[in-house]
């Protein structure tokens, strides 16, 4: 199980910005691991669970096909094997779809870096088209 800061905590580091909302991704693991490790699953649409301590929301990581119009129109997917890259790929913004591992490395496959520093918005996928900011 590897766990990542995403989006907007991370974007909001690079900016120097204080951020309260943390997004949790979880890869490597299943809901039955996150359980059996204490967190309480309350997610309805996607498999999101509350760690047994600090009461944050981590979510599985998880891939995303668009089945029809408007935001709910997605189909998901989560297994132990999908990938931190694979999961930033379905955010809307660049700037969004940066994560940090729990030693500090930042996984930014989209360099959404280098847009914070240039002040760029640019979409990863046709999710910024469907769910727009």
């Amino acid at each position: 199980m590897q766990v990542y800061r995403v989006g907007g905590v991370v974007r909001d580091k690079l900016l120097g910005i204080k951020s309260k909302d943390i997004d949790w991704v979880v890869t490597g693991s299943t809901p039955e691991e996150m359980i059996s490790d204490g967190y309480r699953p309350i997610g309805k649409d996607f498999p999101v669970f509350l760690h047994p301590e600090s009461k944050q929301e981590y979510a599985l990581a998880r891939t995303e096909r668009k089945i029809s119009k408007g935001y709910a129109g997605f189909n998901f997917n989560t297994d132990p094997e999908i990938t931190i890259e694979q999961d930033l790929a379905r955010r809307d913004l660049t700037i969004n779809a940066i994560a940090q591992d729990e030693q500090g490395n930042i996984i930014d496959p989209f360099n959404g870096q280098q847009d914070v520093k240039d002040r760029v918005l640019r979409h990863v996928s046709d999710a910024f088209v469907e769910d727009p900011v």
